[in-house]
């Protein structure tokens, strides 16, 4: 990773915005070997569902609940992606699930306004003391559905969410008042660029209608004072044991196991039993 941990000043943006985006975290090399790795696994893809958008386009995407002796895990656990994080969230973190979101070219679905909090916090999870690592894998634009964030909105608090389609979204009737009063951000990224944003920041993409792939992976994490009271299906605290950058390298196109163990992996019948449990 070229930056490094994140600054006093990016942390600070963060705080005010609910979000901070940084240039080129992950350098070349480091973004093309997880590219390349993805679009090559298929473990990664057997795994792979959709959901269903509510607007006539479906989102494919893979999702794992630890991370793995692989190229993933290893930007997952790595010292200037964790050290950010333990930056954001004032302490000790832990990995709570990874995803790859696979937005191809002209059939990618949207994702309604939401708050991921909106989710979690129906998994026993009692203080928004979470945040994601959104990283771009392709460049992100607003013709292939880039990122969409309202600008601080994670000081709203958490608002209810509500089943459209497959996906939880927030309560239309705040949202519509709440998107005449905040600022509405694109995010548009160049491949190896992170932002970094609030577990109460609200956001959407719309479906990728253009002829280019927006593939990206999302790294989130809960702070290990926020252990989870119950049992769901995402984990609860488990040490995180981080590793230099240079093992992004050195585990170049490392992937998927076939037999990665059961518990790794997060089916679709747990995820849409999980989104209907928590919908209100």
């Amino acid at each position: 990773m070229t930056t490094g941990i994140i600054s006093d000043a990016a942390v600070a943006e963060y705080n005010r915005e609910g979000f901070v985006l940084v240039r080129g975290m992950l350098d070349a090399e480091e973004t093309g070997l997880l590219g390349r790795a993805a679009r090559e696994d298929r473990v990664l893809d057997q795994h792979s569902f959709g959901r269903a958008d509510g607007e006539g386009g479906t989102v494919r995407l893979s999702l794992w609940n630890h991370p793995t002796e692989t190229i993933y895990g290893m930007i997952a656990r790595c010292e200037s992606l964790v050290g950010s994080m333990e930056k954001l969230l004032g302490g000790e973190v832990y990995h709570y699930h990874s995803k790859m979101i696979m937005k191809d070219a002209l059939v990618g679905g949207a994702w309604t306004w939401h708050q991921d909090y909106g989710y979690w916090y129906q998994n026993g999870i009692l203080y928004p003391w979470m945040a994601s690592a959104y990283i771009a894998v392709d460049r992100a634009t607003r013709e292939n559905g880039c990122l969409q964030v309202l600008r601080g909105s994670h000081q709203l608090g958490r608002i209810d969410h509500v089943l459209s389609g497959d996906q939880a979204g927030a309560d239309m009737e705040r949202m519509n008042e709440i998107a005449r009063r905040l600022e509405l951000v694109h995010v548009e990224m160049e491949p190896g660029d992170i932002v970094f944003f609030h577990c109460n920041t609200l956001h959407r993409s719309d479906q990728n209608r253009s002829q280019h792939p927006r593939w990206s992976m999302i790294c989130t994490y809960n702070a290990a004072r926020n252990d989870p009271y119950k049992e769901h299906h995402h984990p609860r605290y488990t040490p995180l044991v981080k590793v230099p950058d240079s093992r992004i390298r050195e585990y170049g196109l490392r992937r998927f196991a076939a037999d990665e163990a059961a518990g790794v992996w997060l089916s679709e019948e747990r995820d849409l039993a999980s989104r209907k449990s928590r919908a209100t």
